[in-house]
């Protein structure tokens, strides 16, 4: 349903784009994830026809990005990162606007709106601009909607929005896939990436790595320890130090510390009682998407395992 090629898009000397290859298929959840920076919004810009990309060739269900925009626009809706509805506008006003726009009504639609719709319809008379942040994020998706596209392109959907409308949100999606629609959705958040089918870890506009959730987390190569504790900074910088060490970052309340080779917990225990600090828990644990990426940035960009899968 998505195919891209060798996507290069550069502004004047940065790079946002290279050699940025992948597919998505029809019917997938596909998640594009990575920081603040990394390209995700530029690549959707140009596979909703906003953006020309330098190289390489782009495809939305079966139609060429440069040779036919016009019928993309008609098959794909669009989510912005950025709250972009008429805030001066009701809601049924909003949704009845860009019905219109793709020729369309609420009506002869309603049913892909349905579920997400019922949570705006006591508030069918407000105004865009006076509603909460998950309330907007509704009626943005409904707008994007309105037309039954094939594809949906949703670009950091749930940035500042509370974990309670995030949590919803992700389940309105997984019920507009069961009704057959393809979506792309970009986040910086990694724990996003397991509510998707396959994911692609972008950084600095190079694709890290592409399988599902479970597999990159399969792949991680390093024995990973939590280590919980007092004085984390000062224990950190140290850390950072050992021999046993390949990486160490701080992780919420703990610190993850990924290690050379298999070894017991006795050993970093001594390492850090020498130095005078005093851990309270160090175990071993299974690595996060957090984990997988910040193991891959530190790496050559790898090759794009399983890109045309399905």
């Amino acid at each position: 349903m998505i195919e891209i090629k060798a996507i290069d898009k550069s502004f004047g000397e940065q790079d946002a784009l290279r050699n940025v290859t992948f597919s998505v298929g029809e019917g997938e959840l596909f998640g594009l994830i990575g920081p603040d920076g990394a390209g995700k919004t530029t690549l959707i810009r140009i596979l909703t026809t906003l953006l020309l990309a330098d190289k390489g060739t782009a495809k939305v269900a079966g139609q060429d990005v440069e040779k036919n925009y016009r019928q993309i626009r008609k098959q794909a809706g669009y989510m912005p990162g950025r709250f972009s509805l008429y805030q001066d506008l009701s809601v049924e006003e909003n949704l009845h606007f860009f019905a219109s726009i793709f020729g369309t009504t609420v009506a002869t639609n309603y049913d892909i709106i349905k579920d997400i719709y019922q949570h705006l319809e006591p508030f069918k008379t407000r105004r865009a601009g006076k509603l909460s942040g998950g309330m907007k994020q509704k009626l943005a998706l409904c707008c994007a909607l309105v037309h039954r596209p094939q594809v949906l392109f949703l670009d950091e959907p749930t940035t500042g929005v509370d974990p309670v409308s995030r949590q919803e949100f992700w389940g309105m999606l997984k019920k507009l896939q069961h009704k057959g629609i393809t979506i792309l959705v970009s986040t910086p958040y990694m724990d996003e990436a397991e509510l998707c089918d396959r994911i692609a870890l972008i950084q600095e506009g190079e694709i890290l790595g592409i399988d599902t959730p479970q597999a990159i987390r399969a792949a991680y190569p390093h024995p990973l320890w939590q280590i919980e504790g007092p004085d984390r900074y000062h224990m950190l910088r140290f850390l950072r130090k050992q021999d046993f060490t390949i990486s160490a970052f701080p992780f919420g309340e703990s610190l993850h510390l990924a290690t050379r080779t298999k070894m017991p917990a006795e050993i970093i225990e001594h390492a850090l009682n020498t130095a005078d600090f005093q851990p309270a828990n160090i175990r071993q644990i299974a690595p996060t998407i957090e984990d997988c990426f910040m193991d891959r940035m530190g790496q050559p960009a790898r090759a794009q395992t399983n890109s045309y899968a399905r």
